[in-house]
This record gives structure tokens, C-alpha cells and sequence, in this order.
């Protein structure tokens, strides 16, 4: 089944307003919000993290096993919202499943971390796979 790969101009009209800026590459980056528990909030996460700076731009990256034949068209489809695959970060097969790691830079607030879960998790399911979880980076406050 092929992907439909449409572009939405609608949600350039419509969605996220200004895009956040942040260099996913930077070296200082660090985890300062995760989830990794189906059961938690997001806005349980964000409130149980110290390091989080409010109302900047962070790294939401999410953490995906998907059988290989469907990586590409999943990550053909994240990009229509952004996202690409983390650098390197492909990981090991489990139960024939390729760990991927999607990630795209935004303002992280709990709506907005809750809908893009609850989207990632319904790309993987069509395609086979699980969402794991997903975690947040932004610069390392004590360099």
C-alpha cells in the first residue's frame, strides 16, 4: 500500500504559527523531558521536569520500532509536519523491528506534546510498529 504523501498547505495556513529555532546538531544538547510510560501525561512529564525551560524552542524527538520494509514511508510521511530522522540514531532490530527516532524542533507545552504523541503513535500503528516514547532536548544549562 503506497503512502499518501499529499502535501497539507493547510496546515501551513492553519497549524503551529512560527516555527521555533534550534539547532538539532548542537553538541549541548540534553534530555530534559521524557516519557517512555503509555500511561503517563505529557503534562505530568513536563511538570516532573526540573531542566525544562519554559517557552523555548526544544528537540521533541520520538522513539519508534517499525518493521524495515516501512521505515521510508513513515519517515516520508513525519516529514509533510517536520520531522526527520535523528542522525545516526537508526538503532538495533528487536523482533524485527528498527528502532527510529523521529524529531523535529518545537515550543513543547502539554497540549501540543500530547497531540504529536497520540500522532506518532497512530503512524507507527498503521505501519506495523509501536511508539515507545519520546523525549525532549534543549541546551545544557550549566555548560
Amino acid at each position: 500500500m503506497e503512502a499518501d504523501v499529499t502535501p497539507r498547505p493547510w496546515r501551513r495556513m492553519f497549524g503551529r504559527g512560527k516555527r521555533a529555532t534550534l539547532d538539532p546538531s548542537r553538541a549541548d544538547l540534553v534530555v530534559v523531558a521524557s516519557s517512555f510510560d503509555d500511561a503517563e501525561a505529557c503534562s505530568a512529564a513536563l511538570e516532573r521536569a526540573t531542566t525544562l525551560t519554559p517557552n523555548a524552542p526544544a528537540v521533541l524527538r520520538h522513539h519508534l520500532r517499525i518493521p524495515p520494509r516501512h521505515v521510508e514511508t513513515v519517515c516520508v510521511i513525519a516529514a509533510q509536519d517536520g520531522y526527520a530522522p535523528a542522525p545516526q540514531v537508526r538503532g538495533p532490530r528487536t523482533d524485527e523491528l528498527e528502532t527510529l527516532i523521529l524529531q523535529r524542533v518545537q515550543l513543547l507545552d502539554a497540549l501540543h506534546c500530547s497531540q504529536e504523541r497520540s500522532r506518532m503513535a497512530g503512524l507507527a500503528q498503521r505501519h506495523d510498529g509501536s511508539a515507545d516514547g519520546w523525549d525532549a532536548l534543549q541546551p545544557n544549562p550549566r555548560p
